[in-house]
Parts: structure tokens; sequence; C-alpha cells
């Protein structure tokens, strides 16, 4: 992932309405929700959802499809999963740990 899409799409999710939503269609999973749903779920009103969805949309990790009359939202799996590798690609530098912050090798005896 290049670090321009990364930033865009950690801008989108740095408020909290867009935040809410995209944990939402995340919970909802690749079936996605139309966009009544949504703003029924977090009370905001459909001209609101718009514009976040709008923004969502643009940075890549919200898609849509029309379905009849609806147009369902889901969360871009791809681009969660490709932005979570570059947070992480280089984490505790390259060492199989289950966290980075917790204490390895000689820093674990220190601790204790």
């Amino acid at each position: 992932m290049e670090k321009k899409i990364a930033i865009d799409a950690l801008t989108a999710l740095a408020h909290e309405t867009r935040l809410d939503i995209f944990r939402i269609l995340v919970r909802a999973g690749r079936s996605g929700l139309a966009a009544g749903a949504v703003a029924q779920a977090l009370d905001v009103p459909a001209s609101t959802l718009s514009f976040h969805l709008k923004e969502l949309k643009f940075a890549g990790v919200v898609k849509c499809s029309r379905e009849g009359r609806s147009l369902i939202y889901s969360a871009n799996f791809a681009a969660m999963n490709s932005l979570i590798g570059f947070l992480t690609e280089n984490c505790c530098e390259g060492e199989a740990v289950a966290g980075c912050d917790q204490p390895t090798g000689a820093d674990a005896s220190a601790s204790t």
C-alpha cells in the first residue's frame, strides 16, 4: 500500500461518525447494509450519512452497490486488510510476537 492511500484511509476513519459507520459495515460482513439501515442504527440524518459515506467511499474503505432501488454499502475488506498490513509490516523489526508492546529477550527479564 502506498503511504498516500494509507493516509487517505486513516484521515477518513479519523472522524467519530465515519468510524462508527465503518465499524457497523465491518460487523455486517460482505453483504453490507442499506444506507437507511446504517442511518437508523446510528440515528444519523440521511444527508449527514450521505456525506460521510461519500468520504469513506472516496478513501476506498467502503464500497457501494445497487440492489433494486437501494444502495448497499459494505466495508472494503481488501483495503482494510491492506491498511492493517501497511501499519504492521515493520512491527517489532520482523520478530514474530503476539504484540509489539510486550517485552522480549533482555527487556523481559528487566521488567520482572
